[in-house]
């Protein structure tokens, strides 16, 4: 088993609160993960020697910044060395790029759960999904609900993840070509952070909605644009903080239809848009069970 595909889908974020600040500059939020049947893919060939080699013919991201080799390292030098088998564990991840980075889809977060994932089992470090997560946590904050795989209720600054069972819609996103910065949104001064908590048992009677949304539409009007759009044919909610924005439909032919109306506009020539499936187990658990029966 030297050479695999896994994916690393995208997600949405249906809604997202803020309900303070703590002293170390993070920002307590509340917010609804759910994955998307549209992923990017991650294929790894193990090594003789100990080198990490990132392969991509549509992701330039240097080295020192790229998250998939920074999980693969992080795997690697925390627990493999101590194993004199693997101590010259090295591997080839290609990776083929769907998911906009910039969007508020997730996509660096999952490949980075993918590669901790994937190395996990082909490394032979059998971590449990916890301690993958508690590693993950360390890349960043979106990076456990992409291990876990399930559905989220998400508190703190992200990592208390709670299971949730959503209806498993149809979502039609667009995503408009700019690329925003989460830490110029969470440093803006309009933004709210003082939304009331919501306890989980109450979620499906309170208002989703985002608070990051009116900061970043008046510093990206293609976002506005965005919104507007969609507001023509159903409720617009931005995800994370952007640039994706999203609509959800009862089945895929409904969101199909609206993808074809919009596509004639010109004005959107050079955006992605799709329609995507929601699910309440991420793909990659559902690959993993299809080849390993367990994580």
């Amino acid at each position: 088993m030297n050479k695999q595909l896994w994916p690393a889908p995208a997600k949405l974020n249906l809604m997202l609160h803020i309900t303070g600040q703590r002293q170390d500059g993070y920002h307590e939020l509340q917010t609804v993960f759910q994955f998307l049947n549209f992923a990017d893919t991650l294929e790894f060939k193990l090594r003789s020697d100990d080198r990490i080699i990132r392969h991509s013919e549509n992701f330039d991201v240097p080295e020192d910044e790229d998250i998939i080799i920074r999980a693969a390292r992080l795997l690697r030098e925390r627990y493999l060395q101590k194993k004199s088998s693997v101590d010259k564990a090295g591997v080839d991840i290609t990776l083929t790029k769907n998911i906009p980075m910039g969007a508020g889809l997730g996509g660096g977060s999952s490949d980075a759960a993918t590669t901790l994932v994937a190395l996990n089992k082909l490394w032979g470090v059998q971590l449990s999904v916890e301690e993958l997560a508690e590693m993950g946590l360390i890349l960043g904050a979106d990076v456990p609900v992409f291990v876990h795989g399930f559905a989220a209720f998400a508190e703190g600054v992200g990592e208390k993840l709670s299971p949730i069972s959503l209806p498993e819609k149809w979502f039609l996103v667009l995503v408009p070509p700019v690329h925003i910065s989460t830490k110029e949104v969470f440093l803006n001064q309009d933004l709210t952070r003082d939304c009331s908590a919501i306890k989980l048992c109450d979620l499906s009677r309170r208002e989703w909605r985002n608070v990051c949304t009116p900061v970043v539409v008046k510093s990206y009007p293609e976002v506005h644009q965005a919104i507007d759009i969609v507001n023509n044919y159903s409720k617009a909610t931005m995800s994370g903080t952007g640039a994706s924005v999203f609509a959800s439909f009862d089945t895929r032919a409904q969101a199909d239809d609206v993808l074809q109306k919009i596509s004639k506009n010109p004005a959107i020539k050079s955006w992605i848009c799709f329609v995507a499936k929601g699910l309440n187990r991420s793909p990659l658990h559902y690959f993993l069970e299809s080849q390993f029966q367990n994580l």
